[in-house]
């Protein structure tokens, strides 16, 4: 079977009984929320926001909000032993624990996600101080992951009630970094369809593409993968599943570190790849690295785009190209010690897709990480 378009399973399109504004925010558990909020900082551009914890009245955990143009992350760590969020760290590692999406209405987001067989996580609950009230409510989804829907259209603080606001004198500048484009799940073998099933049925998502083990293969790993989205295309979820292969692939890799499903990469867009990207390796970050080769042949299979060859050469920023235009990416390697989350770099010149053409290079390079870890 080749990439497709449509679903195995045919939906109607995305429906509006629940309409997702955007993303709200994404919750990490870690094990150290004042390191992390530092790291984004220095390493990411992020810029301080919010801050909860000892000072504000709580006692089990601290959580610092970051912010850089409409992407904001939420570092929680625990502070004291024998909480959840220690032993979710504990067994997971620094990861992803909530994916919030923005909604009008968060208690009819909820009800109607319930109703449609979610799995309730938190009932509707109305959180307020002096700068107005937020309602939130959540559902579970795949592994611990869980989804809460934030309604804040009578809300005019910082970021939510019990939050103050975070104003450090230590503020590196913004790297470019402006949304997340896309957040990818990876999930155990055979589980894919059901949560393509979850997104379609319980909130109203389509199928907007489809790979399978002939679309993302190498030698020795494969992977099958659908993208699901909302009906505004605000919010996108590839979900990956691992395929048959001679060796361990890289969502392997991921489920025995992770020890379980979770959120693998998080897609974040920027207007100027290039500047952002020297600026993240000029700040630390590491990325993966495809042969020189790549390049020898590129213009032959993209065509022609804008930027000059030998900085994406430089920076190893990859390029695919679909109907409606080209894209370029490139993917940091793991930022905890575990091989499990990484950040994608991603800017759009008017592709929807989602670099279908790089997959066999980004593949085998992540195998020769694979391969220095003694994991593939």
């Amino acid at each position: 079977m080749s990439t497709t378009t449509a679903p195995e399973k045919i939906y109607a399109e995305a429906a509006d009984f629940m309409p997702l504004l955007g993303t709200d925010y994404v919750e990490l558990y870690v094990s150290n929320a004042k390191q992390a909020a530092h790291f984004y900082q220095t390493a990411m551009g992020f810029q301080p926001l919010a801050y909860a914890g000892l000072e504000t009245g709580l006692s089990d955990r601290e959580s610092y909000v970051v912010q850089q143009d409409k992407i904001r992350l939420v570092l929680t760590a625990p502070l004291k032993s024998g909480t959840e969020i220690g032993r979710h760290v504990d067994q997971h590692g620094d990861g992803v624990k909530v994916v919030a999406l923005w909604v009008e209405d968060a208690r009819s987001a909820y009800n109607e996600a319930v109703k449609r067989g979610a799995k309730s996580f938190m009932e509707p609950v109305v959180e307020e101080d002096g700068d107005g009230q937020v309602v939130r409510s959540g559902i579970h989804t795949y592994g611990e992951t869980v989804h809460i829907f934030v309604e804040r259209k009578n809300y005019n603080g910082t970021f939510l009630p019990g939050f103050r606001p975070w104003n450090p004198t230590y503020r590196p500048a913004s790297i470019g970094l402006q949304y997340i484009d896309h957040m990818v799940g990876n999930v155990g073998l055979g589980e894919m369809n059901t949560w393509v099933n979850f997104y379609a049925d319980v909130m109203g998502f389509t199928q907007i593409v489809s790979f399978d083990d002939k679309d993302i293969s190498t030698e020795y790993t494969a992977l099958m993968s659908k993208v699901m989205s909302n009906g505004n295309g605000r919010i996108k979820f590839p979900i990956n599943e691992p395929a048959e292969g001679l060796r361990k692939s890289q969502i392997e890799e991921y489920l025995d570190f992770y020890e379980g499903p979770g959120v693998q990469h998080l897609a974040v867009a920027t207007d100027d790849i290039i500047t952002t990207v020297r600026e993240l390796r000029a700040r630390g970050i590491e990325f993966l690295q495809v042969p020189g080769t790549y390049y020898d042949t590129l213009l032959e299979r993209v065509g022609e785009i804008e930027e000059d060859l030998a900085p994406l050469r430089e920076l190893g920023i990859l390029v695919d190209r679909d109907d409606e235009g080209y894209l370029l990416q490139i993917f940091t390697k793991p930022i905890q010690p575990r091989p499990t989350m990484f950040f994608e770099i991603i800017q759009r010149k008017g592709a929807r897709s989602f670099g279908k053409g790089n997959f066999k290079a980004l593949f085998e390079a992540i195998e020769r990480e694979q391969a220095l870890r003694g994991t593939l």
